[in-house]
């Protein structure tokens, strides 16, 4: 997967998102009724080995009203939290009000809801 937000997109020296501020852009970029998947969102920065990072991102910063962090799933997409303050059933729940389908055994059908994005998403 080529990278959809680098940090050459951004220009140089000081002007450089790090790679928490990528994380963060990315996630917002994935629309209502839409999944990613940690690894996905990790490729999308350039950093393709970084999904455990990118969970943990989630976890720091998703609280800011803006990042959908419900909208991250793992691989298989299944909801891993195993967050106290984002349980696996809050991630369910907000899913779920946004028409996606999650089983009983907390999958989405990645087929289905994955996000794709394209250039035109990107250059907003």
């Amino acid at each position: 997967m080529q990278p959809i937000v680098n940090n050459a997109n951004f220009g140089n020296g000081q002007n450089r998102p790090k790679f928490k501020e990528l994380v963060i852009q990315t996630v917002r970029l994935i629309p209502y009724g839409k999944v990613a998947s940690y690894g996905q969102i990790a490729a999308m920065v350039d950093s393709p080995r970084a999904a455990l990072q990118v969970g943990y991102i989630l976890h720091d910063y998703g609280d800011d009203g803006k990042t959908p962090w419900w909208r991250v799933v793992n691989s298989k997409g299944f909801i891993s939290t195993k967050c106290e303050e984002h349980t696996k059933n809050m991630q369910r729940d907000l899913l779920e009000s946004e028409g996606i389908k999650v089983s009983s055994d907390l999958r989405i059908d990645m087929e289905k809801y994955r996000y794709i994005p394209t250039i035109a998403t990107v250059s907003k």
